[in-house]
């Protein structure tokens, strides 16, 4: 099993910027990835973007060039630095780590932390 507990997130007005850390704990010997997801209220969670063990990347559309995710492996950390925040960034950010056992991926979900950018 692994643990993930998240810190950061607040109100913030347009423009704005806001970093997010993760930490994992447990099991961390089985984690190929982390990363960030989000769910607005109404809509479906969706990534926002991740990072492997050996630090490929990928981001969502609507966010490059404006967020920067980075991992410390050392820590088992995962932060996501948000900047150029906009309105419609507004949403339950949630800390993800995927982890391999036994030929299997499972997915591990933080408790989520609150991001709200006002116009």
């Amino acid at each position: 099993q692994v643990q993930l507990v998240e810190s950061g997130g607040g109100l913030v007005q347009a423009g704005g910027s806001l970093r997010l850390s993760c930490a994992a704990s447990g099991s961390t010997f089985s984690i190929i990835r982390m990363g960030w997801f989000r769910q607005a209220p109404g809509k479906q969670r969706e990534l926002v973007a991740t990072i492997t063990r050996i630090g490929s990347t990928n981001y969502a559309d609507s966010v490059k060039g404006r967020f920067t995710i980075s991992g410390d492996n050392a820590k088992n950390t995962v932060s996501l630095e948000m900047n150029s925040l906009k309105p419609e960034d507004t949403a339950v950010y949630y800390c993800y780590a995927a982890g391999a056992r036994n030929n299997r991926v499972i997915d591990y979900w933080g408790q989520g932390t609150q991001v709200t950018v006002s116009s």
